[in-house]
Parts: C-alpha cells; sequence; structure tokens
C-alpha cells in the first residue's frame, strides 16, 4: 500500500512538471496560432480538427505540442500514436468489426486507464464518455475503420470535446464529415536551413565554415522537416571534409530511414496509382496537369482521378496556377523514392541491368544503356537532363529497336542553352512504334526514321533540330494535340496534317527556310495556337484557316506577307509586327474577343479609323521619318509603341494615355521626349543606342519609369548605395518587421570587345537579379526576374523597381549575366523607394 501510494505521488508530481520537450521547434509558434483558431477552445461544441499534409512534415509534432499545451484543460486526455501501425499488427484472419472492436478496446482501456477491460459492443465508448470533455489525439489515420470505431460522431463524447486527427489522406477526413482540416505547408527556406542547424549543429546557425554545405543540404532535402531532422542528426559531429565527401551520395540516395517512412504511403496504394506515382517521380514532375493527362490517357482508366487521388494523400500537389493552367508538383524526396523504386523494382535485375528498367533517369545508365543497345521491352520512358552530360553522347543507330514499349523520350534542355551534345554518327534505324512524346533538341538528323510511327503520338517537340521535314505521305495523327518545332533553321515543309484533328498548338518560330504551309492546317478544328514568329521566307497562309477554335495567331517578322490572314473572328491574339501587311478589315471593330493587335507603321492606317481603336501595339521603322504623325496619337487603345532605325527623329511627343511601353532602337537623332505618362503599374522606358538624348530626356525617363535603359557611363548620383562589380550590400536604418519594400536597382552594361561583329549582332544580355538577407546564407528573398537587353554599341544603364518581402536589414544584391555575352556589369546601384 505504501508503495502504491509513493507510486501515485510520484507520478503526480511528473504530470505537474511544465513539458519543455518542444520548446524552441522552428516555426511551431505559427502552427499553434493556426490550431487555436481552428480548436475554439472558448466553444462547448464537440469539434473534430483535421491536421493534413505529407509523410515527415511534422503533422504528429503539431498534435504532440497541442496535446501537451491543452490536455490538462480536459477531464480525459489520450493520444493514440501511430494507429495506422495497430491495423496492420492485428490477426490476419479477423474481420473488420473484430479490428473495431480491438481498437475501441485499446482506445478506452488508455483514456480511461483500465487494463483488462472487456469490449463485447462498439456503443461501449459513447456509454463511457458522453458526459466527458475528452482531449482525443489520433495520429495516422489512414483508413476510414479506425475513426468508425474510435470516434464515429461527435455526439459520443462530452461538450467542450475535441478530436484532433493526423493523416495524410485529405479524402478520408471529408468523408468523415471533417471540415476543420488544417494544411500543414512546408517551412519557408530560412525556416528549414534552422530546423537542419538544428540537428547538425544544436543551434539555428551553422558552425564557421558549414555556412554554404548546410544550405546545400537543406536544398536537396526539399525542406522537409522528417530529412532536415535524419540528415541533421546524420552529419552531427562530422568534420568539414566528411560532409563534402558525403553530398555526393545524398543527391542520388535517399537515407533508408528517411525512405522507410514515405515508402509506407506508396505502399498503400493500389497497383495502378502506384504506377502513376511512379511514371509522375520519373517523367512528368513540376508539369502542367492537362498535358500529362494526355501522355496518360491510353495507360490509366482514369488519370485525372488518379493524380487527385494521390493529393488527397499528400503524394503529390495539383498547385493551381491560373483558370487553364493546373501544374503537379512532388516533393524532392518523394521524386528519389520513386527513383530507387525503380532501380531496386524485384525482378528486373535492374541495380545492374539498367536496359530492364521501367524507367530510365540517371544520365551514366542512359548512356550505358543507348550506346551498348541493352534497353529492353520493360523500358517505358527515357527522361534525360542534357546538362548532366559530363561530354557528347554518341547515340547507337540500333539504340531503340529493342525498347518496344519505350512510350515518352525526353532529352530534356529547358532552355535549349546546351550545344550540341547528343550525336547519331551511323544515323538512328527507327523510333520505338509507340511513342507518345519525344522532346529532343538539337535532333541531328534531317528526317526522322522511315519506319517512324505517329498513330500514338501526343507531342513532338524538337527545337533547333537539324530536320528538313519530318515524314512522307498522309500519317494517323489523331492523338497529335502539340507539336514545336521552333528555331528548326532547316525545315523546308510541314508533312500533311490531315489526319491531326486533335492539334491544338503549332509552334514554328524562327524556321526560317519554311515556304509555305499545307493546306491540310484549314482542316484543325480544334487548333488554339499558330507561331509563325520569324518564318522570313513565308509568303502566303493557306485561304482556309478560318479556324473558329484559334485564339492566337503570331506573325511577326514575317516579312513577305502582304495579306491580312483570312481568320475565324474570335482570334484573341494577333500579332502582325514586321510585316507587310497594310490593310485592315473594316469588320475588325467589331471582333470582340480581339484584345492585342500589334501592327506594323503604314500611312495607310490613317484612312482606317476602325483599326485606330483596336490596335495595342505598333511598331515604326522609317529611316526617313523626322517626326510621328498626328494620327498615331489617335491610337486609342496603344499600349506599346516601338521605334527602331528612325534615324531622323529628333523628339517624341505626348502620346495616348493608354501607352506603357516605349521601347526606342538606334534612333541616332534622338533628343527630346515631350511627352508624360499616366499612371500606369508598370511603365517601360527602353532607349538602346540613342546617344544624343538631352538631360531633360534621360531625367524623365530614370524619374518615371519602373523598367528603363539608356547610354550612360555611370550609375547615377541619387542612388544611395553605389559599388564597382556586380554586388552591393544594402544597410537599411531599420529593421523590417516582415514587410513589402520597394527598391530601385540599376546596373551599369559595358559592351565586350568583340571583333566578330556579325555574330555579335545576334546577341543579347540576360541579366539576372537575386536578392539575400545577410544572416540568411544562400537563402534568396523571393522575388526573381529576368532583362533580355538587345545588343548595345556603347555604354548602358539598366533601371528597375523591385518589391521584396524582407525581414533584414541587411540586404545584398547581386546581379548575374547569363553565358558569355555581348557585356559585363562595372558598376551597380540600388535606392531604397
Amino acid at each position: 500500500m505504501t508503495e502504491k501510494i509513493a507510486t501515485d505521488v510520484s507520478n503526480m508530481l511528473n504530470n505537474y512538471s511544465p513539458s519543455r520537450d518542444f520548446d524552441g521547434l522552428i516555426g511551431m509558434d505559427a502552427h499553434m496560432k493556426e490550431m487555436e483558431s481552428l480548436l475554439c477552445l472558448d466553444s462547448d461544441e464537440v469539434r473534430m480538427i483535421g491536421i493534413w499534409g505529407p509523410s515527415g512534415i511534422g503533422k504528429t509534432t503539431i498534435a504532440r505540442v497541442l496535446y501537451s499545451q491543452f490536455s490538462e484543460n480536459f477531464e480525459l486526455s489520450i493520444f493514440m500514436g501511430n494507429i495506422k501501425e495497430l491495423m496492420y499488427t492485428r490477426p490476419v484472419c479477423s474481420d473488420e468489426y473484430s479490428a473495431k472492436i480491438q481498437l475501441q478496446k485499446q482506445f478506452l482501456s488508455q483514456i480511461i486507464n483500465h487494463k483488462d477491460m472487456e469490449l463485447h459492443h462498439l456503443g461501449v465508448a459513447q456509454d463511457r464518455l458522453n458526459d466527458k470533455k475528452v482531449l482525443i489525439v489520433l495520429d495516422s489515420i489512414d483508413q476510414s475503420i479506425q475513426l468508425d470505431a474510435i470516434a464515429k460522431e461527435t455526439r459520443w463524447f462530452g461538450h467542450g470535446s475535441r478530436i484532433i486527427i493526423t493523416t495524410q489522406d485529405q479524402k478520408l477526413l471529408k468523408a468523415h464529415g471533417i471540415n476543420h482540416i488544417y494544411k500543414v505547408e512546408f517551412p519557408s527556406a530560412y525556416e528549414a536551413y534552422q530546423m537542419f542547424c538544428m540537428y547538425a549543429f544544436g543551434q539555428n546557425f551553422p558552425n564557421d565554415g558549414f555556412e554554404e554545405l548546410a544550405w546545400e543540404v537543406t536544398k536537396l532535402l526539399g525542406h522537409l522537416p522528417l530529412g532536415l531532422r535524419v540528415m541533421g542528426s546524420h552529419f552531427r559531429g562530422m568534420s568539414r571534409h566528411e560532409w563534402v565527401n558525403a553530398l555526393p551520395r545524398l543527391k542520388i540516395r535517399l537515407d533508408a530511414s528517411i525512405q522507410s517512412i514515405l515508402k509506407f504511403s506508396y505502399d498503400a496504394l493500389c497497383e495502378e496509382d502506384k504506377d502513376l506515382f511512379l511514371h509522375i517521380a520519373c517523367l512528368f514532375n513540376n508539369q502542367e496537369m492537362v498535358e500529362v493527362e494526355d501522355y496518360l490517357a491510353l495507360s490509366f482508366l482514369d488519370v485525372r482521378q488518379g493524380f487527385h487521388l494521390l493529393a488527397e494523400k499528400s503524394l503529390i500537389n495539383l498547385k493551381f496556377l491560373s483558370t487553364n493552367c493546373t501544374r503537379i508538383e512532388m516533393h524532392n524526396l518523394l521524386v528519389q523514392l520513386g527513383k530507387d523504386i525503380v532501380r531496386h523494382k524485384p525482378g528486373h535485375q535492374s541495380i545492374c541491368e539498367p536496359g530492364k528498367r521501367q524507367f530510365l533517369i540517371d544520365a551514366r545508365d542512359i548512356c550505358e544503356v543507348l550506346t551498348d543497345n541493352t534497353g529492353n521491352r520493360n523500358v517505358v520512358g527515357i527522361f534525360l537532363e542534357v546538362r548532366n552530360l559530363s561530354c557528347q553522347l554518341n547515340i547507337s543507330e540500333r539504340a531503340f529497336d529493342g525498347m518496344s514499349n519505350l512510350k515518352f523520350l525526353r532529352f530534356h534542355d529547358p532552355y535549349d542553352d546546351e550545344s550540341d551534345k547528343l550525336y547519331l554518327p551511323q544515323g538512328l534505324n527507327n523510333l520505338p512504334q509507340k511513342l507518345r512524346l519525344i522532346e529532343w533538341s538539337r535532333f541531328p538528323m534531317t528526317c526522322l526514321p522511315s519506319n517512324f510511327c505517329t498513330k500514338y503520338l501526343v507531342e513532338i517537340r524538337m527545337k533547333n533540330s537539324k530536320l528538313q521535314n519530318l515524314w512522307q505521305g498522309n500519317q494517323p495523327l489523331g492523338n497529335l494535340k502539340r507539336m514545336d518545332l521552333s528555331e528548326s533553321k532547316h525545315l523546308k515543309e510541314l508533312p500533311d496534317l490531315s489526319t491531326a484533328t486533335n492539334l491544338e498548338y503549332l509552334i514554328m518560330s524562327g524556321c526560317i527556310s519554311l515556304v509555305e504551309l499545307p493546306s491540310s492546317i484549314g482542316k484543325l478544328r480544334k487548333l488554339l495556337m499558330l507561331s509563325l514568329r520569324g518564318c522570313s521566307k513565308l509568303e502566303a497562309l493557306p485561304t482556309n484557316i478560318n479556324l473558329e477554335s484559334l485564339d492566337y495567331l503570331d506573325l511577326t517578322d514575317c516579312l513577305l506577307i502582304k495579306k491580312f490572314p483570312e481568320i475565324s473572328t474570335n482570334i484573341k491574339d494577333l500579332k502582325l509586327t514586321k510585316t507587310a501587311i497594310k490593310e485592315v478589315p473594316s469588320t475588325i471593330k467589331s471582333w470582340s474577343h480581339l484584345r492585342k493587335l500589334e501592327m506594323s507603321y503604314s500611312e495607310n492606317l490613317k484612312e482606317l479609323p476602325h483599326a485606330l481603336d483596336i490596335i495595342t501595339t505598333l511598331y515604326i521603322n522609317d529611316t526617313e521619318m523626322q517626326e510621328i504623325p498626328q494620327w498615331v496619337k489617335k491610337i486609342s487603345h496603344l499600349q506599346t509603341l516601338g521605334l527602331e532605325g528612325c534615324k531622323r527623329l529628333v523628339t517624341i511627343p505626348q502620346l495616348s494615355d493608354s501607352l506603357s511601353q516605349l521601347v526606342v532602337t538606334n534612333c541616332e537623332s534622338l533628343e527630346r521626349l515631350n511627352f508624360s505618362f499616366q499612371n500606369h503599374p508598370e511603365r517601360f522606358l527602353w532607349f538602346l543606342n540613342c546617344f544624343k538624348l538631352n538631360n531633360e530626356a534621360r531625367e524623365f525617363i530614370q524619374t518615371s519609369s519602373t523598367h528603363a535603359i539608356l547610354p550612360s557611363r555611370e550609375v547615377p548620383a541619387n542612388f544611395t548605395y553605389r559599388a564597382n562589380g556586380s554586388s552591393i550590400m544594402v544597410n537599411l536604418n531599420h529593421r523590417p518587421l516582415s514587410t513589402t519594400l520597394r527598391f530601385k536597382a540599376c546596373v551599369l552594361l559595358v559592351k565586350k570587345i568583340d571583333n566578330d561583329k556579325e555574330e555579335a549582332a545576334d546577341r543579347r544580355t540576360t541579366v539576372i537579379p537575386r536578392i539575400r538577407e545577410n544572416d540568411k546564407i544562400g537563402v534568396d528573398v523571393p522575388w526573381r526576374y529576368r532583362f533580355h537587353v538587345p545588343t548595345i554599341l556603347e555604354d548602358h544603364l539598366l533601371t528597375f523597381q523591385i518589391e521584396a518581402d524582407v525581414t533584414s536589414n541587411k540586404l545584398l544584391f547581386s546581379f548575374d549575366i547569363k553565358d558569355n555575352n555581348q557585356a559585363v556589369i562595372k558598376e551597380c546601384g540600388v535606392l531604397q523607394l
């Protein structure tokens, strides 16, 4: 008896000892604030609250902190951890009812502290608890019978009770009628960095010399708290040399303890959903949902339903970008899980023989398979990041002979800025018959293999190719939806497209050898977009392209086209600058869908008042023009005016109030700007190689614009912070509290000495600004933009405004130039607005 009393007193003292287990958890205060709002503890109602998110994001930790903080406010409380494992450890022969009885028995035994209680029916929980105010946390619920057994209805519990459920499956919560759901988001980049440091260094910042390494690991782990904890503990105590040696493996292999937790969710999927998960992980992460749906339509019963199921189980995120665009996003570690599953899939001996895998992703494996012809019928998809090739890849002419089931071939070069790395020294015998997607920038042959099968083809994306033609004759193209052959400068003709009745996008920009289009384009009743920009040898369009579906037509730089295209009045965007078109049909004023009309200057336009009410962009290239005609001011919806090579133009007068962009290039006599802007949120004033601008004009450009470029030899004195080179530290007067600040930044671009003038004329400079808070190594402020500057003949100043959310009073502004272009940055400056 004495011993029992002592034990009870000891337990009581332990219960009243305040918990410090969760002190200092990064980001937890924000979670608690959101959860307290959902809990609504002042209310007497019985409320169920769901905590939803992917494995490893911290759902259980949030629930434990809530339990620690609030359990003493309830008569009875229980934290039931990892319930899904209880289900998997029950006897195999037990039926669903028995499983529910067993779960409720465990639940009641713990909450009322009665170990050996008997349970004969599922009404016992309600009978025992309907007058008790209880706090119940059910962790890792993954089946509805678990909720049915423990908390089927709110009336089972007394007034003021709260039931908190953590799960990966949103659908499960909704099916149970739970509408109060907290979606756990990934921590910010800086919070993730601090979390990792807490586990790796025992403090929320790294040891000296480990700053960049800690940030690199944080990025690789994709901000997932589970990964940050496991790998932080793994690196703790290691020397810098050991960190450097461990990083390469971390980039391609998943830690076993992380994998076991993440794989639990994958294993619970049915076989078809597992297959869909692997397709996304290996081939289609960060792709537009509708496109992926098209690729996979013949492989899965209901692809879209599969996407939503994976999203409900937190295995992917469907990110809404616009009305017509939703992107599929999968976390880095889940992507790595998918790749590991494919690499170790049983029955394929795929670890040592990559040619027998379902998907090929690793650059070294792909090189081996395509040079040694070892791919077999197991291979469904190939995804090669071309930038990961360390040297050129000579693909065998028989590389694809054994891959009879290959459906997706992607040689991916997103910016198309890699020089030729893929070669076919002996040509190519064939491409697989079942191909649905072929993405191959800089394709080195002049024609596709003669036996190329188009029957299943959904998309062909072959930018910058050496193709002269695709295939001969009338091929079956009923599945084809997108064709992009832009910058294929040797392409002379398109094939017959009469069977491509589902084609939506046809992009031929920069095909400078293309002379004519096939008349079969008139049969493309679902065509939404036709881009022929820069097809400089194209003389005319087919007369039958009056397609009601067509939204977008771009004929910019089609210099030989003289006749206004015969198109549907449903067109939305029509780009005709730098063509020889001088007439606009009088009916255009009634084209209710038209929102953008881009035209080149012609004296004929002044006689067409119906056009002056419609034009949104006007391009003028007139070497003899001395002043802008009065009628140009009457273009009431003019948004952009381009002036190029107007060598005798001295003054730009007041123009339409709607004008927000003025792009002036090589106007060597231009001196004065006698106009002002209205209150447009963004005002672009670009003056390239206009060297006679007077001081008033220069002052106006710099003070009235949000983005500008003009000739200059120095950073203006009004920029508070100025520095030589391409980076500058800004020290603010006060520390902002997570607020949006506005800055004006500038860079002085100095032309490189370049002997090859013809080559230099085609170059442009891409300037990429970045902002970092000085006490957050490696973490960019969420603002990103890039500026493309055409050829400059002398030094120019690029200025632009930035809005950024910052919390530090020390900001590092840096400005990078992409590739080895025509200019370098000599100076930079920043001004806080």
